[in-house]
């Protein structure tokens, strides 16, 4: 019996390797970038504005250098009290409790923000971004920009009438009083604009849908704020003082320089400038409100020398000198995620 060879063993298959893992690369996201840019862009634009208007700036500081300094230091504080007075009204138009310091900060980065972009949308975004990272929905916080928007023009209409009817006699009109030609071309204007705006809600069904929603919220805050008598204080009160804190920057500017004109005098310039020409979409109401100034002042009795330094002390003191500090403010609370 012959023996049959035996097959040769199949060969072994190969044991399976650990396939080496793929390094991982790791790439910054989208949002952390957009957040590196968002800190660093507010550096960039203030630096353009800065050589933009170099001159502005070197002619005030050199007028201010003559100033009287304690007078100047007063205008100082009221330019820190105004952070102060709007943060009081933003906590005042929104019914839930904000952090102070955290809210009292979002606000001195917020009048950075403003003084780059026109008709406060810049401090508009900052107080929106802070408002939502507080848990607030976004329509509720665009309602509370909107009430706080509302209430601020008309408790500066209020403030001006009342320093109208406490000191007549100390506030001349003759030539402040736009003639009949102006107030028709104001009312043609404003028809316009309101007719216009009725016209696009009419035709335009999304947005009439979106505007009922957004004014259903508005009026649902502003009705539960205003059964809270802290609330009412905070929004009205602090809308009321701070038209006030801002012109008395103007009157201290205007005392250190030797302005002849009483405090009453100054007070009533700034807000009956700001009052007219507020609205004009230019960033932190620069231009528009500083040439009404100075005409004011002037027509009030001021020679226009003293009165465009006055201007532009005020402009040094509110916008050039918190500044860099604001705008470093806002980067740190971007870059901790506050806003």
């Amino acid at each position: 019996m012959s023996l049959l060879p035996l097959p040769a063993p199949a060969p072994a298959a190969p044991l399976p390797t650990t396939a080496a893992a793929p390094t991982r690369r790791y790439s910054p996201s989208l949002a952390r970038i957009a957040r590196h840019v968002l800190t660093v862009l507010p550096l960039l634009l203030i630096g353009v504005w800065v050589a933009a208007d170099w001159r502005g700036v070197y002619d005030g500081a050199a007028r201010l250098a003559a100033a009287d300094p304690w007078w100047l230091l007063a205008g100082v504080a009221f330019t820190c009290l105004t952070w102060v007075a709007a943060a009081v009204v933003r906590q005042g138009a929104i019914p839930e409790r904000l952090p102070p310091l955290p809210l009292l900060a979002s606000q001195f980065a917020a009048g950075a923000a403003n003084h780059v972009l026109p008709a406060s949308l810049g401090a508009h975004a900052v107080t929106l971004r802070f408002l939502q990272g507080q848990g607030i929905p976004l329509p509720r916080a665009a309602a509370s920009l909107a009430l706080y928007s509302l209430v601020k023009p008309v408790a500066k209409t209020f403030v001006l009438l009342g320093l109208l009817v406490a000191a007549p006699g100390l506030i001349r009109l003759e030539g402040l009083v736009p003639d009949g030609g102006t107030l028709l071309l104001i009312a043609v204007g404003v028809t316009a604009v309101l007719g216009t705006l009725g016209l696009v809600l009419a035709l335009v069904g999304p947005m009439r849908r979106g505007c009922a929603g957004f004014l259903r919220t508005a009026l649902t805050d502003a009705r539960l704020l205003h059964t809270r008598p802290s609330r009412v204080l905070a929004l009205w009160g602090g809308a009321a003082v701070t038209p006030l804190l801002q012109a008395g920057v103007v009157a201290s500017v205007g005392a250190s320089l030797g302005l002849p004109l009483s405090w009453a005098q100054m007070l009533f310039a700034f807000l009956a400038a700001s009052t007219a020409v507020g609205a004009v979409p230019a960033p932190g109401g620069i231009g528009p409100v500083d040439a009404a100034l100075v005409f004011t002042l002037v027509a009030l009795g001021a020679t226009l020398g003293p009165a465009t330094a006055t201007v532009i002390g005020y402009r040094v003191l509110t916008v050039w000198l918190p500044l860099v500090p604001g705008v470093l403010v806002l980067s740190a609370l971007v870059h901790r995620k506050i806003l």
